[in-house]
């Protein structure tokens, strides 16, 4: 019973916490700080949580202690520095103390794909954008990034510290992006998302020739942005492509780990539930999408 809920809290959190982190961002400009006090946030939770209980509006409670946490870093970092840098960074102290929930935190507003695209900046590398959107929107680890890209952590961690600086350093406010710029970046959001589930599909490092981490994060995260743009057809057609290549997963290698043809592959292992998915994907969006899908090349994995 306490296993099972601890389960559930687990995965509340993890549901959470890009939407949490979203509104925070939007409220104090501060992907770094941000980041932080969010962390501290899902941890009180997991710590107060099982033993508590689920607080009615869990969203709402994680925003909130977030952000006294950056409220009271502010309050330490003025008194010790005299409001050098920190404080010139985020909102000024004065009004961070009376800021309460907006109408849109009320309403349940989700920033979760403002993020997604945040993370997709066109002035990031296309490696930058692979580990902050795993780092920011996927609930990822930064030691987990580093082991599924087999780098040390220390160097991923400069690039996840490298890549929101960037984003700070652009001066791109944090908002809802307009039909024009979500045109504009759309095409990269998918293509890192793509990218993501690719390298988990086929890997090319390392000893399997699966990470189910990576892709498995690349199907989520493509489930949560075709939920958010749901007559988007370039959204659906990639989420469709993930689930019909991932369905054969469980047939494409043998008991000591070789590649299985298509043509050989038992398909009694491939996974109905996706396939019938992702044809209902296609079906409802082919007399209507845009076709092309993520502009990220074919698909290697071709077994």
């Amino acid at each position: 019973m306490t296993e099972s809920r601890d389960i559930r809290i687990e995965h509340l959190l993890r549901e959470h916490a890009p939407r949490v982190l979203g509104a925070v961002i939007r409220r104090f400009r501060d992907f770094g700080a941000s980041e932080d006090a969010v962390q501290e946030a899902l941890l009180a939770a997991a710590l107060q949580w099982p033993r508590e209980g689920v607080p009615d509006d869990p969203r709402a409670w994680l925003i909130q202690v977030a952000s006294r946490r950056i409220t009271d870093h502010v309050r330490a970092e003025t008194a010790r520095r005299h409001r050098e840098a920190l404080v010139v960074s985020l909102v000024p102290p004065e009004l961070q103390l009376v800021m309460s929930l907006d109408g849109d935190e009320l309403a349940g507003r989700d920033d979760a794909l403002v993020l997604l695209f945040m993370c997709c900046h066109p002035a990031l590398s296309t490696a930058s954008a692979i580990a902050l959107t795993l780092r920011a929107v996927g609930g990822l680890t930064t030691a987990e990034i580093a082991k599924a890209f087999l780098v040390p952590e220390a160097t991923m961690a400069q690039r996840i510290s490298r890549a929101k600086q960037s984003i700070k350093s652009s001066g791109v406010p944090f908002q809802k992006p307009t039909p024009e710029e979500r045109a504009q970046r759309l095409g990269a959001v998918l293509h890192v998302l793509y990218l993501i589930f690719n390298e988990g599909y086929t890997a090319t490092s390392g000893p399997e020739l699966h990470r189910t981490d990576l892709s498995g994060e690349a199907i989520r995260l493509t489930r949560m942005l075709h939920a958010l743009l749901p007559e988007d057809g370039e959204v659906a057609g990639l989420l469709a492509l993930m689930l019909l290549t991932d369905a054969r997963r469980a047939a494409r290698t043998g008991p000591a780990g070789e590649l299985i043809p298509l043509d050989a592959q038992d398909r009694s292992l491939w996974d109905a539930g996706m396939i019938a998915e992702g044809i209902a994907l296609i079906s409802a969006t082919l007399s209507r999408a845009r076709w092309g899908c993520t502009g990220a090349g074919g698909h290697r994995g071709g077994a």
